[in-house]
């Protein structure tokens, strides 16, 4: 365990794994979609309107304060890496910004923990980072995430033919070939006249009678 995870306080507002320093808004969108098409007197409303997924547009910044960021000065010290940072000296800005990237390109659904609302089964949809003269050594940040409707799916198999009351109806369909009339042979030919047709059908003429 490094030394920092001992004496940080951990924040209430989180994406995923991603502690966030500090956070300037976040919008929560609920809609329902609703048919424009007209609704019968009397229908099921339910059958006309459905839940979009949940979104939250989260604005917050990350910096390179407390203890972790004082000992990033020092990336050559044994202090820092014995307190976890890395030997490559990766700030704490550039190690949340590859952290969030990595979480959206994982495409694995993650917890978001906001002021007023926990989500679950979410994914970054929309990541973007503005940087200008007043946050070079922040990182700002605009993340929307939108939660996936995660279902259980099962597998149906029918009894046997043999064993279904009515299996006409019921059994899966099985491959017959093709099935088809043919056309009425001509009145008017010779007895002993072979004619054929389509798919390899042929036929001779001979007398009734």
């Amino acid at each position: 365990m490094a030394l920092t995870d001992l004496i940080a306080f951990s924040p209430k507002r989180s994406i995923g794994d991603i502690m966030v320093h500090a956070t300037i808004e976040e919008q929560h969108i609920d809609e329902l979609q609703i048919t424009e098409h007209p609704v019968e007197m009397g229908a099921s409303i339910s059958d006309h309107a459905y839940k979009r997924p949940p979104e939250v547009t989260i604005r917050c910044g990350h910096s390179n304060g407390g203890l972790s960021g004082i000992l990033s000065l020092f990336v050559d010290s044994p202090i820092y890496e014995f307190a976890g940072g890395s030997v490559q000296g990766t700030t704490q800005v550039a190690s949340a910004y590859s952290q969030l990237l990595a979480l959206q390109e994982s495409r694995i659904p993650f917890d978001v923990f906001t002021g007023k609302r926990m989500y679950q089964n979410m994914l970054l949809r929309s990541l973007s980072v503005v940087t200008d003269d007043a946050s070079e050594n922040v990182l700002m940040f605009t993340a929307v995430c939108r939660w996936v409707n995660i279902v259980e799916t099962a597998v149906a198999s029918l009894p046997p033919k043999e064993e279904q009351a009515k299996p006409a109806s019921t059994l899966a369909d099985i491959e017959g070939g093709f099935k088809g009339v043919l056309p009425d042979p001509p009145i008017d030919l010779d007895v002993g006249t072979e004619m054929s047709f389509g798919g390899g059908t042929s036929w001779t003429f001979s007398s009734a009678w």
